[in-house]
């Protein structure tokens, strides 16, 4: 039988605290900018060039690091890993807040993603080492999902009242106390781990990974902003040959960065699958949300900020509260599918907004779609880093964040595409009287652009255009929900067909003494491959239980392990099936 898991203390938990602030500011640096660009193009005056990449290089650099500092982690130490990453972002939040011009800027904001990519693996993959009990470990990564996810709209409201008051440099200083507050800590309440047996650290792979994923990404976002072109179309088409090659590379290593036979696992590949779907629908959707509240509704950026504040608590409660909680009870199946049909149903009720009227829908629809959606996010984090070999964590935790991101960029490309081709046929009739062929046409390519436009107008005429764009955008927020709503229920069938012989344990980490003994790796048994003296005691103790001869093979994954008694599914083994001899490592995790 299994063997039960140590349970965390107040050092893990008063750790994991200070993981979640971490998260909450790296997921905070990605909003807050949304309403200091009028002040720093007022101040630094940049050329429409330089302002797209002061908004996007932060996610396009974080995005094409995330795999490789995951890696990296997994090989130098997490730990260590997270605090120089948070040396690196506290530094180049203060260069990047005393910026004198767009280069400066730019060069400080990629920076600033290049350190958040080594921040958010270590924070997920930590939470891997420092809770053994899967229902502390559930509850953990809930926490750490619902900082996520709050971030985003906090960084608005936080941006917004930041610049009442204080200049635009200050949304970037708010990083620094949280930053010194790791370093500080970090020693005190986090373990360290590495993997004692890794390889050398492929270059190579690092660098296909990051052109592989950097350039898909910005073609996407290119796409979605100025329609097609051979620029993006390139982007993504080089971006996906590099993947390709990156793929091809990683079956022959011994030693990847990323083992893509993972994949064979059922629980890992849906979990993947259900973080791009399900971050597309909401990252692609809340691209609507705060133009409707300012622009249909007339809201000012901080009141339309504490409008969202409710969708952050749902996203909390979604993580933290209902994800942890069902699934100690029920399948990941069904909860994953449940979550993702609530999320749909919030879609659908955005989908009633109207062209004046539509605060109410807009509230508890986004709450819904919030909540439900972080119940998935919160299971397929805790899948993708459970199932993954503990000494790959970071590795798959960079996976993760990865697929967010990518999945995030689909959404905006995707979901504005729709939208625009709805708003623009909604205006394609003649001009209203005493609206020019110029404004009509500026008019019709964004709403902001017709807001704009009606300044230059007589009172009528002005009315009469922002009216006809007013419901123009309304029905293609209406749109963009239908189809959102559609994503989500495509991705809540996936989640119950693909994760139904997944029990109410996690895969291998049953601790109630039902199948699936507890997943250690094999690597941390054996001296390291160069011969060394062994790990320090942090690293070689966690994760590192002895398993009992009773037990299933080390890194043996059994899905379905029902603790109700029920018959288990298909296994999958992660890991070789018996101990590897000391020295060596097999080529590939997954047989």
């Amino acid at each position: 039988m299994g063997t039960a898991q140590a349970k965390a203390g107040r050092r893990e938990w008063i750790g994991l605290a200070v993981l979640v602030m971490v998260t909450l500011i790296i997921s905070m640096d990605m909003t807050v900018l949304s309403y200091a660009l009028p002040f720093i193009t007022a101040d630094l005056e940049p050329t429409s060039s330089q302002l797209l990449w002061i908004t996007d290089v932060y996610a396009f650099v974080l995005a094409g690091l995330l795999i490789p500092m995951g890696t990296l982690g997994d090989r130098i130490g997490r730990r260590r890993l997270l605090m120089i990453g948070a040396a690196v972002f506290g530094a180049a939040s203060v260069a990047t807040a005393l910026s004198t011009s767009p280069g400066m800027l730019i060069g400080t904001r990629a920076v600033m993603g290049a350190a958040g990519a080594t921040l958010m693996p270590s924070t997920m993959s930590l939470i891997r080492n420092m809770f053994h009990d899967e229902n502390e470990r559930r509850a953990a990564i809930g926490l750490w999902a619902a900082g996520f996810s709050a971030g985003g709209v906090i960084g608005l409201v936080a941006g917004g009242a930041l610049l009442q008051y204080f200049s635009w440099g200050t949304v970037f200083e708010i990083n620094v106390p949280i930053m010194v507050l790791l370093l500080i800590l970090a020693p005190l309440l986090l373990p360290e781990f590495r993997d004692p047996a890794a390889g050398r650290f492929d270059l190579l792979s690092t660098v296909l990974a990051f052109v592989a994923v950097l350039p898909t990404i910005w073609g996407i976002k290119q796409f979605a902003e100025h329609g097609a072109d051979w620029p993006p179309v390139a982007g993504v088409v080089g971006g996906l040959v590099f993947l390709a090659v990156f793929v091809w590379r990683q079956r022959r290593l011994a030693d990847p960065v990323i083992d893509v036979r993972l994949f064979r696992a059922p629980a890992f590949s849906a979990a993947v699958v259900m973080n791009v779907l399900a971050n597309f629908a909401l990252v692609g959707f809340m691209f609507f949300i705060s133009q409707y509240l300012q622009l249909v509704l007339g809201l000012r950026p901080f009141t339309a900020g504490l409008w969202s504040l409710p969708a952050a608590a749902a996203a909390g409660v979604g993580a933290a509260v209902l994800a942890p909680v069902l699934a100690q009870r029920f399948r990941r199946a069904y909860v994953a599918a449940g979550g993702l049909l609530v999320g749909a149903a919030g879609c659908l009720v955005l989908a009633q907004v109207g062209d004046e009227v539509g605060l109410t829908q807009v509230v508890v629809g986004q709450a819904l779609m919030t909540g439900g959606v972080a119940m998935v996010l919160t299971l397929s984090a805790e899948l993708i880093v459970s199932t993954a070999p503990p000494e790959r964590a970071g590795a798959a935790a960079g996976l993760s964040e990865t697929g967010s991101q990518l999945g995030a960029a689909l959404g905006v490309a995707i979901l504005g595409s729709i939208g625009t081709f709805v708003y623009r046929q909604r205006l394609s009739g003649t001009a209203p009287d005493g609206v020019s062929a110029d404004s009509w046409a500026t008019a019709r390519e964004t709403l902001g652009g017709a807001v704009e436009e009606s300044r230059t107008l007589t009172t009528a005429a002005a009315d009469t255009l922002v009216a006809l764009a007013r419901a123009a955008f309304a029905a293609e927020l209406r749109a963009a929900a239908v189809v959102a709503a559609g994503i989500l229920l495509v991705t809540a069938v996936l989640a119950a067909v693909q994760l139904r012989n997944v029990g109410a344990s996690v895969p291998g980490q049953d601790t109630s003494g039902g199948q699936g003994g507890p997943v250690t790796p094999a690597a941390a048994a054996r001296p390291p491959a160069d011969g060394s003296a062994a790990p320090d005691t942090d690293a070689a103790t966690v994760d590192a239980a002895p398993v009992p001869v009773d037990t299933v093979p080390v890194g043996t994954v059994v899905e379905g392990a029902d603790p109700a008694g029920a018959a288990p599914g298909p296994e999958v083994r992660i890991g070789p099936p018996t101990a590897a001899p000391a020295g060596t490592r097999p080529a590939h995790p997954v047989a």
